[in-house]
């Protein structure tokens, strides 16, 4: 067990949550804006050798989002998780052969292998012996989000000491899983990745097996939440105090654009259309709902319009009038840029074409997704949005 994240998780004062949306190698938005975080509280707080895993007491996230809070929860810097996404971004998405393409598009031992050895070098472990979800050298308090196709539900995994399934007296205890296998997990998009078959109570007469696939296929693509409940939800066992001065949640997207589709004629909705447009209209919509959620019971200092009837729904710092009838239980900010055409135009952008910058796979255009994240961190990200909470780490 770690003693770090035991710490993090019962010592008073504030907390801070940091929430990463999925999105593949468009996770490379969200490395960048949390870059410019990073760089804001270094100067902030006068200590050049922040990171984040420093200021945010638990990272969570899903799918690109898991791989970045993992990294995050290490130890790592934005500047070396920058580094691992832009040299290796083509690596990750390696082309299966023929025949395996029936399955799925990419295969994933270049993953597997590169996140087990990142992993282990910024938690200082040796090749063979990798580090658990449990290892003590992880510095927050840290979640992923799964999908469980063997029990058809969504899996949130974490490193809660007290979870139920953490206590270390179990034989399948989920503190012993491999750290770069749960986030595989959560990463393995289905038709683009093989799934993750992930073994339980290894070597006992009770051992049996699951099949994981990317979490982003159930409703927490945007975890935010879903963190939120998991931090103050009694049976989850970490019963953080609520309030605007007692909980900051950040929320980080890997850009969103709405692919209206103005001339759709009904007889053209047939089964390989639905096939192709129905899970990324699930997703998206739950995503849009869980940041409403977000933005109703929290007091949001920051974020585009959600629609044209929600508006952003922003309470500015000291604004009299509320957006419902409760009490505020947290800060909120939602960093998401737009990348629509119209989306990427405002951002002075207009030689980025918006279909090169909108699916996962878009290795080809690495330098224009990583261009997206700077340009939006330097326009909008202000540690003005995340008082109190930047005066102290």
């Amino acid at each position: 067990m770690s003693e770090k994240v035991k710490a993090r998780m019962t010592s008073p004062g504030p907390k801070k949550i940091l929430s990463c949306d999925g999105g593949g190698i468009l996770g490379l938005i969200s490395v960048e804006i949390l870059a410019k975080l990073e760089a804001d509280l270094r100067a902030q707080l006068g200590k050049p050798n922040l990171v984040l895993a420093d200021w945010f007491d638990f990272v969570c996230g899903t799918s690109t989002g898991a791989m970045i809070a993992t990294c995050i929860s290490t130890g790592m810097s934005m500047d070396t998780i920058r580094a691992f996404y832009v040299s290796s971004g083509e690596l990750m998405f390696d082309k299966a052969s023929i025949f395996k393409r029936l399955h799925y598009s990419y295969n994933d031992e270049p993953l597997a292998e590169k996140l087990k050895f990142e992993i282990n070098q910024a938690l200082g472990r040796k090749k063979e012996s990798l580090a658990t979800l449990g290892d003590k050298g992880l510095r927050t308090l840290l979640m992923m989000v799964l999908r469980n196709h063997s029990t058809d539900s969504p899996w949130p995994v974490w490193n809660n000491p007290d979870a139920k399934y953490n206590q270390l007296d179990r034989k399948d205890c989920n503190l012993h899983l491999p750290l770069w296998q749960v986030a595989r997990a959560s990463a393995a998009a289905p038709t683009f990745f093989p799934p993750e078959v992930v073994t339980f109570a290894p070597e006992t007469p009770g051992e049996y097996q699951f099949v994981f696939v990317d979490g982003g296929v159930t409703t927490y693509n945007n975890p935010a939440f879903l963190a939120f409940q998991m931090a103050t939800a009694g049976p989850y066992q970490v019963n953080w105090k609520t309030g605007v001065d007692q909980l900051l949640i950040v929320s980080v997207g890997t850009g969103n654009a709405a692919k209206a589709r103005s001339d759709l004629k009904a007889s053209e909705l047939w089964l390989i259309d639905h096939a192709k447009n129905i899970p990324a209209a699930l997703m998206n919509g739950a995503s849009a709902g869980w940041d409403m959620a977000c933005r109703t019971l929290g007091a949001c200092r920051f974020g585009a319009p959600i629609d044209r009837e929600l508006g952003d729904m922003v309470q500015p710092l000291g604004a009299a009038e509320s957006n419902w009838t409760g009490q505020k239980q947290f800060t909120y900010v939602r960093y998401d840029p737009d990348v629509s055409q119209t989306g990427l135009d405002a951002l002075g952008l207009n030689t980025v074409k918006s279909e090169n910058v909108q699916v996962m796979d878009s290795v080809k255009y690495i330098s224009d997704i990583q261009r997206i994240g700077v340009t939006y961190a330097q326009k909008n990200v202000t540690l003005n949005h995340l008082h109190p909470f930047a005066t102290s780490c």
